[in-house]
């Protein structure tokens, strides 16, 4: 085989490449510095220490562990901070009930917490706790910059106040019926079913999950921010490009910043766990309130221990600051905490990058489902790899839910990384264990110059977030690697001693190749990256390992790098969460749990009065192949918009799968939000006659039951079912 000269430097020192969608070009061998130099604070949004970590959680932390050592490798110097939300009535009140203090709580989950984040080699510099000291005197300083600006109104407020329990009632532990559909048993700020969104003291029948008492009215005295009079900074601040993603802009402009602000409560008076406020005896900071100031107070901490300046990450405009979180709390993270930074002299974030939420299956993560998944309990059974693998092979840069379903992991993990990344290793490795590899780098018809080169692009994929992206990228390398074995077949030379020379070049090839490839994994999969390391002999700390070929080096004895996903594994995780489930239930309710084989009992007959039944009579016989006609489909909606013409009318696309796609015009405006349909699976009929209709074209029907109105309900599949699956 021929060879060429790899004593070039760079290796590929005259190669210009342009990556997709960028205005610059760079060359290859400035991959490990073009980030060089840059300073990177970068924060997860802080997990509340009532509760343990599970699979939705983890989404964010691991997206953000990957674009962090992303980050190092490229050569910035990034602080990663991270610390428990400790505050709040919840805190206070499981502390009651577990029959010990505050402070014990929430150092047990504080361990808890950092055992999960670890098993999934999720890597902070520093975590912390907002009930830290240092977090009070950061709260002081900022309130007393708000109170200083004039930004601090005080006022009196009615709430539901629990007489058994003696707390204020936040609307999470209030039911009752909703005021605007009348379902009953909903929580104090939204209808499940409707979507709508209220006051806890507008619910109907209200009900204290404390204590089941009924709440009464009562006033107390509330501190509040102004934050109306930043509206133009806020809006100038959130409409820069780069800053948020254009879909949280977009809701933000047309849903808040569009009318005037409302004052931000920022207090709540005592009982309450927090920080009391210095000058408001007896009323304590809001938990929101102290939760983001906890990004300042960890990095301090952190200076502190490291002997760096705190005002070189939170006062220098040479900081970059990137806050990673879910999109259920951006209306904190973009309006609040921003006014607070901007109010009391702090540099802001450069970026907020929002994700979506975690389903599972399609659906909503469900503790009565068993789809409720535990870190931990995660951990007892498969590999964290795997799952770090499948967030990143799913994670784009827009705000898209995820959707778990654990057989397609196994089938995503057992091809890519197991078929394709580590086959190249565990086909090769053997064979030149003795030999080491080729001293000069042999002719492979230009496979290392293309995934050297690819590199550019990736490191776009990853700097955006578009782990989605990156992640095929690097697969199409790797079936292109593949090939080439499949091609040459080491295992045929290992048979034949004249081809010794000709084994181990295609070994350095398939090595090279593998190398390449772990080198743009290494973000996500840090583990393997160390046990390819102590394989090979280089070092994977910079995107630039990918660059320069690993020539004339031994190859150390080969151990297995990664297992298959096994389904009894699989299998195991989702017994267990359903055991834990049944069991918390019956802890409720004070029974035993019943026995898997045991059939449900029925404790009350069902209500089925036949009312519904004779308000719409049943339609005529039909035959067999009359309804045999009506092709139902499984569908999942993309997108759901409102028609702001149109009183009942709501704009959806829904998928059945791949690319096909329908757009559907439906009359459930007055049962459904828009936001509460994405991403659900629904029923439609997939072959009825597009209908033109006065604003637009319906290619479809969503099937839904009810005689209207609030009353409609809009018919799902169980769980398992996919887009395209046809109902029988």
């Amino acid at each position: 085989m021929a060879a060429f000269d790899h004593r070039q430097q760079p290796y590929y020192k005259n190669v210009t490449l342009t990556a997709p969608d960028m205005t610059d070009t760079l060359t290859a061998s400035s991959l490990g510095s073009f980030a060089r130099g840059r300073r990177v604070l970068v924060t997860s949004a802080l997990p509340y220490a009532n509760g343990h970590i599970h699979l939705g959680h983890l989404v964010e932390y691991i997206q953000t562990d990957i674009w962090v050592r992303f980050q190092r490798m490229r050569g910035a110097r990034v602080l990663y901070v991270c610390a428990d939300d400790t505050h709040g009535t919840s805190i206070m009140i499981r502390a009651r009930q577990e029959g010990r203090s505050e402070q014990e709580l929430i150092a047990a989950m504080s361990a808890a917490h950092q055992r999960d984040f670890t098993g999934f080699q999720i890597a902070f510099d520093h975590y912390g706790s907002t009930n830290s000291e240092r977090n009070r005197e950061y709260c002081a300083q900022i309130w007393g910059a708000l109170r200083s600006a004039d930004f601090v109104v005080e006022r009196e407020v009615t709430q539901l106040f629990d007489p058994t329990a003696g707390v204020f009632l936040a609307d999470r532990f209030v039911k009752g019926r909703c005021p605007r559909c009348d379902t009953p048993d909903q929580y104090g700020d939204s209808c499940d079913h409707c979507g709508s969104t209220y006051s806890p003291t507008e619910l109907k029948d209200p009900v204290s999950t404390l204590s089941g008492a009924r709440p009464e009215l009562k006033s107390a005295h509330h501190l509040f921010v102004k934050i109306e009079k930043l509206r133009g900074f806020l809006t100038e601040w959130t409409q820069e490009p780069g800053r948020l993603q254009p879909e949280i802009a977009n809701y933000l402009k047309g849903h808040f910043l569009a009318d005037e602000l409302r004052d931000w409560d920022v207090s709540r008076p005592a009982p309450y766990f927090g920080f009391e406020i210095p000058d408001s005896p007896g009323n304590y900071w809001y938990v929101w309130f102290d939760a983001p100031i906890g990004y300042l107070a960890a990095t301090s901490e952190w200076c502190d221990a490291n002997g760096e300046a705190f005002d070189a990450w939170w006062r220098s405009t040479d900081t970059e600051i990137y806050h990673f979180i879910g999109k259920d709390i951006v209306y904190f993270h973009t309006l609040f905490w921003p006014a607070m930074l901007h109010v009391a002299g702090f540099p802001l974030p450069k970026r907020v990058q929002a994700h979506g939420f975690l389903t599972v299956n399609g659906e909503k993560m469900s503790k009565s489902k068993g789809t409720f998944v535990l870190a931990s309990t995660y951990l007892e059974h498969l590999d964290p790899a795997h799952l770090r693998y499948f967030y990143a092979s799913k994670l784009g840069p827009k705000v898209d839910d995820l959707d778990l379903n654990l057989e397609e992991l196994a089938v995503k993990v057992n091809a890519d990384l197991v078929g394709k990344v580590v086959n190249l290793a565990s086909r090769t490795a053997r064979f030149v264990k003795e030999s080491g590899l080729s001293q000069e780098y042999p002719e492979d018809g230009g496979l290392f110059r293309e995934a050297a080169a690819s590199g550019i692009a990736i490191a776009e994929a990853y700097e955006a977030c578009d782990f989605a992206r990156a992640m095929r990228l690097i697969m199409g390398l790797a079936d292109r690697a593949n090939e080439y074995i499949d091609r040459e077949e080491p295992w045929k030379l290992k048979k034949q001693p004249s081809s010794a020379a000709a084994l181990r070049d295609v070994c350095t090839v398939a090595l090279n190749l593998y190398w390449q490839l772990v080198t743009y994994l290494a973000p996500v999969l840090p583990k393997l990256a160390e046990q390819s390391e102590k394989l090979l002999g280089g070092s994977l700390a910079s995107f630039a390992a990918a660059e320069q070929p690993l020539l004339g080096t031994p190859v150390a004895e080969f151990e297995h790098l990664m297992q298959r996903v096994d389904s009894k594994k699989v299998e195991a995780v989702m017994a267990a969460t359903r055991d834990a489930a049944t069991d918390a239930a019956a802890s409720a309710v004070g029974v035993s749990a019943p026995s898997p084989t045991s059939a449900p009992v029925l404790n009350q007959p069902f209500e089925d009065d036949g009312e519904a039944l004779a308000g719409e009579p049943l339609a005529p016989e039909c035959s067999f192949d009359d309804f045999a006609k009506i092709d139902l489909r499984v569908a999942r909606v993309l997108t759901a918009v409102v028609i702001p013409e149109a009183n009942k009318l709501l704009r959806l696309t829904v998928s059945l799968g791949g690319e096909a796609t329908r757009e559907i015009i439906a009359g459930i405006k007055s049962a459904y939000a828009p936001e509460a349909l994405v991403g659900r699976l629904v029923v439609v009929v997939a072959n009825l006659a597009p209908r033109k209709m006065k604003f637009g074209v319906s290619q479809g029907m969503v099937i839904a039951a009810g005689p209207g109105a609030a009353e409609i309900y809009i018919l799902a599949p169980d769980s398992g079912a996919k887009p395209g699956q046809r109902v029988h």
